[in-house]
């Protein structure tokens, strides 16, 4: 698999703030990586850096086999920021020949039309526009030169169900015509629609990098909140990744499987009360993955993270 874009030990400083630590990451063609995380993981400024909009503090990003900074490498790759700022008096067609143009074979606007249901929306000015409107339409511009990398950072935000589940369709055929598409968002349900492997990011780090599949594993925590005076030998107990302390005496407890937990719970003997059981979001899976809440058992630490450079083949 031809690899075209690497980050090799790449950290990023904004001031006091590290924003992205020691990143190795290689993108291969034909691919749909997901970059999974929550806000403030660095899955921004790693796209950024791709982009040749930032450069690393340290490391190196290589593009194509070259710098992000040079413009032809960048002929070869489109993308959408979280925010795009559209000229309101123009109209969409417009804006769809003027990006075209910067390419040497764009595609034509009634095809980007056709393909991101932008038809009845050609001759309305992009200030008329919903904020729904205005998303397809960026994300649309991101393939408007053909390129043969797309980095779409959170695509679907202020998007409804149905909206989304479109924008996916197009992205997945663009992808089966040729494009190899790196796609961030805080949506579980997002990266498992579209990504064949998923990157995690935490507090500027790769803590896994996997299938869709093994991730999903990972971050499909329970909870077990209940009452206990002996809090670590329930954190002892079989797949227990994590806990977090509440002012009202209660522990919450993050398990893999909170059956198992249960039962090891009963014969333990550990006294408890007030014992509930539900699926952790997707927030508090990533919070217990990156070591935000109390530090899981080392054991699970080792199984958690994996290797920050691994080649997944489909």
């Amino acid at each position: 698999m031809t690899v075209l874009a690497r980050l090799d030990h790449v950290s990023r400083r904004f001031g006091e703030v590290l924003a992205v630590d020691d990143v190795t990451l290689d993108i291969h063609s034909g691919s749909i990586l997901g970059l999974l995380g929550p806000n403030g993981a660095g899955k921004s400024t790693v796209l950024t850096m791709l982009q040749g909009l930032r450069k690393p503090s340290s490391g190196t990003v290589t593009l194509f086999g070259g710098s992000p900074g040079d413009y032809r490498m960048r002929q070869k790759l489109g993308g959408t920021p979280q925010e795009t700022a559209l000229p309101p008096t123009l109209r969409v067609g417009e804006v769809i020949d003027f990006v075209g143009r910067h390419f040497e074979e764009p595609l034509s606007t009634a095809a980007v039309a056709e393909e991101f249901g932008l038809g009845e929306l050609l001759k309305r000015q992009t200030g008329a526009l919903s904020g729904g409107q205005k998303r397809r339409l960026s994300v649309a511009l991101a393939f408007v030169g053909q390129p043969r990398l797309v980095l779409l950072d959170e695509p679907t935000t202020g998007l409804d169900v149905d909206a989304r589940r479109t924008l996916w369709d197009a992205v997945r055929r663009q992808h089966d015509r040729g494009a190899t598409v790196v796609v961030t968002s805080h949506y579980l349900e997002e990266i498992e629609a579209l990504a064949e492997r998923v990157v995690v990011m935490g507090h500027g780090r790769v803590i896994a990098d996997d299938t869709v599949a093994a991730v999903i594993n990972q971050v499909s925590l329970r909870q077990v909140r209940l009452v206990t005076d002996q809090p670590d030998r329930v954190s002892g107990l079989p797949g227990v990744v994590g806990r977090d302390m509440a002012d009202d005496g209660s522990t919450t407890f993050y398990a893999n499987n909170s059956d198992r937990l249960i039962v090891e719970l009963v014969r333990s003997g550990i006294p408890f009360s007030d014992l509930t059981v539900r699926g952790a979001t997707l927030e508090e899976a990533f919070l217990t993955l990156t070591g935000a809440t109390d530090a899981p058992p080392a054991s699970a630490q080792t199984a958690q993270t994996q290797p920050a450079q691994k080649e997944m083949h489909r």
